[in-house]
């Protein structure tokens, strides 16, 4: 054999030797390299088998590893009777090989590190997702986001959520929450801290301006409402109802007298209210505590009637007429309009009363709706109250009647009749008929004149105490209406740098 065909033969075999190299790195550039999995990598794998206390998941390259011990479990018992065979699942590489040379995987670790990627996208992105109340603490609320548990604090929870919250406990505040569903934004993530703060007011939207107007909007008077004490004033207290603050002025807190709220009520008692009053256009509640309470004013009165004589002192004296405070159990007091003073003109109280005096009068109306009593001076002596007098004055003395209905002329009927009468004095009688009707027509038309006056009189002291009544009631609303305006602005920026610090 020649030279030429040896060294033919030798670049043949060297291009062979080449080319199966070539093919060979081809083969394991497409085939035949393994992918060999990583501690801390995340895969997709596919359950091959499950069996007691061990799963084994196939996680490509011809490799399968294991979920075993502490690893399988974890695996909450409702998540693990989801798993079957051929179902795809994450895992998390644990140990790409233990001393027995086995993949170590972990199913629970897997879903975690994803909770924490989904967290951490929906920070980026700002979107709320939805879960479930699952316990709390006394600082706020703990939701779940998949496997990882996210903390609400209570600064965080919605403007409606807060404002619905009752108690001073953890228990009484949060516990009949648990189960409830909650929409939420993811507002801080810390891996190494474990640590997932969710917000319920971020994903609300809620502001004050809102909820006030959804409140209105609901409210409607004669509405009874519980609500908490936001704030005092000297002229009252401003209760928070639903995310709303109505105010219940000093006169409707109680029906006793008080000089400031805050002798009955302090900053976050819970109380309930009656809606009064509803301005929509200003947003304003007027609000009372004081009409959701038993009247004392009422049982004080119920044992006066039209007509009863009483005593009392009187205690002050105007243009219009004098009050007069009654010797009654419960403190009543009630007006002697000027006109009921006395049977002559009288132009001023001071002419006839002063200050101190005790009298007797009569009492002519009792107003319940308005708390008033109008009492008369000049008619303690009326003869239109004469059988009512008496029977008073029988009952009193233990004489008993045959009815209510039996008459003073009924009573003086039972005297025995004098037998025998002097001529004269039955000539008298028998003229005294013809005299008794001219005394009676005269009595009729004074008793007409006198009816005439007593209700101009009446008509000029009503329109002169509703005007007072409505010149007081103006003041002290231009001033009330001033103060509420600066109070409710002071509670609104209050408030709000509260939420600030909180947050």
């Amino acid at each position: 054999m020649s030279d030429y065909d040896d060294e033919s033969k030798a670049e043949n075999l060297e291009e062979s030797e080449s080319q199966s190299m070539d093919k060979m790195e081809e083969l394991l550039d497409s085939n035949f390299i393994i992918d060999f999995p990583k501690a801390g990598e995340i895969r997709d794998g596919i359950i091959a088998s499950i069996s007691e206390g061990q799963i084994l998941v196939s996680v490509g390259a011809k490799s399968e590893g294991v979920i075993s011990g502490k690893e399988y479990e974890g695996i909450p018992q409702e998540i693990l009777e989801t798993l079957e065979v051929g179902k795809a699942i994450p895992v998390y590489v644990v140990n790409p090989e233990d001393q027995n040379g086995n993949l170590v995987l972990s199913f629970i670790r897997a879903v975690e590190e994803q909770s924490w990627q989904d967290a951490e996208d929906l920070l980026k992105s700002g979107e709320s997702f939805e879960s479930e109340i699952v316990g709390y603490n006394k600082g706020g609320l703990i939701v779940p986001l998949s496997t990882i548990r996210g903390f609400i604090p209570a600064s965080q929870l919605s403007l409606s959520r807060k404002l619905e919250i009752t108690g001073s406990t953890p228990e009484e505040k949060y516990k009949s929450m648990v189960g409830e569903k909650i929409e939420c934004c993811v507002i801080e993530v810390d891996r190494e801290r474990h640590r997932l703060i969710l917000s319920e007011r971020a994903a609300s939207g809620e502001t004050r301006d809102m909820i006030r107007d959804k409140v209105l909007d609901n409210l409607q008077e004669g509405d009874v409402r519980t609500g908490r004490v936001t704030s005092l004033a000297d002229f009252g207290a401003f209760v928070n109802i639903g995310g709303a603050d109505g105010l219940v002025h000093i006169s409707e807190i109680t029906y006793d007298h008080i000089d400031n709220p805050k002798e009955v009520l302090k900053v976050g008692d819970e109380v309930k209210v009656k809606i009064i009053s509803i301005d929509r256009d200003r947003k304003r509640i007027g609000l009372s505590m004081r009409q959701l309470q038993e009247d004392p004013w009422t049982s004080q009165v119920s044992h006066l009637k039209v007509g009863q004589l009483v005593e009392g002192e009187i205690t002050r004296l105007t243009n219009f007429g004098a009050f007069a405070r009654l010797d009654v159990p419960g403190e009543l007091e009630g007006l002697i309009h000027i006109s009921e003073i006395s049977e002559k003109r009288v132009e001023h109280p001071k002419e006839v009363l002063k200050v101190g005096d005790h009298v007797a009068l009569r009492i002519l109306r009792i107003e319940e709706d308005e708390h008033r009593i109008a009492l008369s001076l000049r008619r303690v002596d009326s003869a239109q109250y004469v059988d009512q007098d008496w029977k008073a004055l029988a009952k009193d003395l233990d004489v008993s009647t045959s009815s209510e209905e039996e008459t003073l002329g009924d009573i003086v009927g039972t005297i025995p009749a004098v037998e025998e009468q002097p001529t004269e004095e039955v000539a008298e009688s028998e003229a005294a008929p013809a005299e008794t009707q001219e005394v009676q027509q005269a009595e009729e038309e004074t008793q007409t004149e006198e009816a005439v006056d007593q209700q101009a009189a009446e008509t000029e002291g009503t329109q002169t105490e509703e005007a007072i009544d409505q010149q007081a009631a103006e003041t002290e609303e231009t001033q009330t209406e001033e103060a509420v305006d600066q109070q409710a602005a002071e509670t609104e920026e209050t408030q709000e740098t509260e939420d600030k610090e909180e947050a």
